[in-house]
């Protein structure tokens, strides 16, 4: 009896030493396909959450259009606008609650788009596209004229369907609306004419 409880006893041992000799082998063969695997998406992965920068080429932007691209999980808008579109930038100073977006310094408006179009070329536009009332999306309501929600001397620009806050093709918020600020405008420099990249002031693009 006692011969078969060793002989049952020794091969138990084996199994379990085979056992543990199969598994830290497949343990080993998972960690190494799961290595290179994560070596090819954690810097991507890691970059985009950290926040960078982002190039867009916008050699096929005609005029009117829009464009949305995301930098640091944030949705980025970029429209092309022509020269009636920047023509009625001026006229609605009087009807706005930061014309000169002279509010919070540069983290909504950086000094080299503290401007009457709100850019660094003056047709291109680039916000992040959150209202700053509650972080909706606003949609973009380019036309001109009468439209549901909108003014009837309504001359392009971006309402909230939320609450309705209303926004020029400049980005900056009319009065009395529930959003107290402007959209803000990300860091961005132009590498060459037909590409801007998103996350990169013009005054950091060497460093």
């Amino acid at each position: 009896m006692s011969d078969t409880s060793d002989g049952r006893d020794t091969v138990d041992k084996q199994r379990r030493r085979l056992i543990a000799i199969v598994s830290a082998a497949g343990a080993a063969t998972g960690v190494a396909c799961v290595i290179p695997f994560a070596a090819s998406l954690a810097p991507s992965d890691r970059a985009r959450l950290a926040g960078a920068p982002v190039e867009v080429d916008i050699s096929s932007l005609n005029y009117g259009d829009i464009i949305t691209v995301e930098w640091r999980g944030k949705p980025v808008w970029l429209l092309k606008r022509n020269q009636e579109m920047l023509d009625t930038l001026p006229q609605l100073d009087s009807l706005l609650e930061d014309p000169k977006s002279l509010r919070h310094g540069d983290e909504f408006t950086p000094p080299y788009c503290r401007n009457e179009h709100r850019s660094i070329k003056p047709e291109c536009l680039i916000v992040i596209s959150i209202c700053t009332h509650l972080g909706c999306i606003p949609s973009p309501r380019l036309q001109e004229g009468p439209q549901p929600s909108l003014p009837d001397d309504w001359k392009g620009g971006f309402l909230c369907p939320c609450h309705g806050s209303k926004y020029d093709l400049a980005g900056r918020v009319f009065l009395n609306q529930p959003a107290p600020d402007n959209l803000q405008i990300p860091p961005h420099h132009y590498k060459d004419d037909n590409t801007v990249i998103i996350g990169i002031a013009p005054d950091e693009k060497g460093s």
